[in-house]
């Protein structure tokens, strides 16, 4: 392997080639895959850095193309992209340039890695993926001049650090970034990691970038109530057991908890009220995920009360189309809320308190009349048969088929 002596000339082959063959069928015949980081930029478009450098050896006199598995060649910042730097070229680095699975992606953001002892990890992170989050769920711009990103930042880190966080953005902003969750642009690339301390504020301060939420992070978060809520529950619970996030939600906008519900007839057409059963499944995997953590537990606040799930409680209500899911119900269904919302509460069939689950599989959306019955009427204990019957069998229906049609327009 001779990387040093690869010249612009066979790397403008390689291009050349690229084009000539199509992204795909170029990578295949190479045995590349797409890019997951490093994109080289060039008249206008982008290319495979690891794939368009491997394809270049093989122009090199007596040479082979290298292979991706080749010992020492990488597409990472010190192996493919520095080599395209190094001879002039533009190297992009893209979060979203392969994006990983969906369960991947959430895997990636409930499971920070901050510093901090177990006790009392650090708010930095947290912090400005809430700030983010409600920024994508008002349908703002998604990436941000770094001046506009530090100055919110700083704010919320004054008001709600509540673990001895210091007034730096950089901080959390360069971890996101590595962690594949968060985009930077328009500046040299690699962005410095976030263990620094001087040598990452001023790099902040000196290149300016451009950055924000990596784009399939932010449409999650801006199109799925599902993951936004399990996010939400995740980050609620992980970080914020032993202190009040509600100033925090608040202040980012993500304290009404409705307004990530189903939402409103201006919103979208009665016929779209019934959640997929694509997400519906998707959202019962992120809630069992966190059930298996949580079961049992209690959060200390005033009182000791069991750990809820937001994204359990947007299943059932999507579930049940907006209509009591007591069969029996002789209520007002076409009855809604102010706000346009159905009115219904959310009940576990078997209390928590018993051994219950925080599962749609064992939870109901019930008219508060058919809750009151539920839970002191005469006829509770036969009506409680039936509500659990119903949630288990519309639970298995994945959220569509066994759920109620939704009526007139609410």
């Amino acid at each position: 392997m001779a990387l040093a002596d690869i010249s612009r000339v066979e790397i403008e082959k390689a291009i050349e080639e690229c084009d000539r063959l199509g992204r795909d069928a170029f990578l295949k015949s190479y045995g590349f895959r797409r890019a997951r980081r490093y994109l080289l930029a060039h008249e206008g478009r982008h290319y495979d850095s690891k794939a368009i450098v491997g394809a270049a050896h093989g122009f090199l006199p007596g040479e082979r193309p290298l292979a991706p598995d080749a010992k020492g060649f990488s597409g990472g910042a010190e192996h493919a992209a520095r080599l395209l730097g190094r001879l002039g070229f533009e190297v992009v680095e893209e979060s979203g340039a392969s994006a990983p699975p969906h369960d991947e992606l959430i895997s990636r953001i409930t499971h920070l890695k901050v510093n901090g002892s177990a006790s009392r990890r650090a708010l930095y992170k947290p912090i400005a993926l809430l700030w983010a989050m409600g920024r994508a769920l008002r349908g703002e711009p998604r990436l941000l001049p770094w001046s506009e990103t530090e100055e919110a930042l700083k704010g919320l880190l004054e008001r709600h650090g509540a673990r001895g966080e210091r007034l730096r953005p950089d901080y959390p902003v360069a971890s996101l970034h590595r962690d594949g969750i968060w985009e930077v642009r328009d500046c040299p690339r690699p962005v410095p990691t976030a263990h620094g301390d001087a040598r990452l504020k001023r790099w902040f301060a000196t290149h300016q970038p451009l950055g924000g939420l990596a784009e399939p992070v932010y449409e999650r978060f801006r199109h799925s109530a599902v993951t936004r809520l399990a996010v939400l529950d995740e980050l609620l619970g992980t970080f914020f057991e032993d202190l009040d996030p509600d100033p925090l939600l608040a202040d980012v906008g993500l304290d009404d908890v409705e307004s990530a519900e189903p939402h409103t007839p201006q919103d979208r057409a009665p016929e779209q009220w019934l959640i997929t059963a694509a997400e519906y499944e998707r959202g019962c995997r992120l809630v069992e995920e966190q059930e298996s953590e949580t079961h049992g537990r209690r959060v200390s606040r005033t009182t000791r009360s069991p750990v809820r799930s937001r994204a359990a409680r947007y299943l059932v209500l999507s579930r049940s189309g907006g209509r009591c899911e007591n069969p029996g119900c002789t209520g007002q269904p076409a009855d809604v809320t102010d706000r346009e919302h159905p009115i219904l509460e959310v009940d576990h069939v078997v209390d928590l308190a018993l051994g219950g689950r925080d599962h749609p599989s064992q939870m109901v959306a019930l008219c508060p009349n058919c809750h009151a019955v539920k839970t002191r009427g005469r006829t509770r204990e036969a009506l409680r048969e039936t509500l659990l019957k119903v949630a288990m069998e519309r639970h298995a229906a994945g959220g569509t088929d066994g759920a109620a049609p939704p009526g007139p327009p609410l």
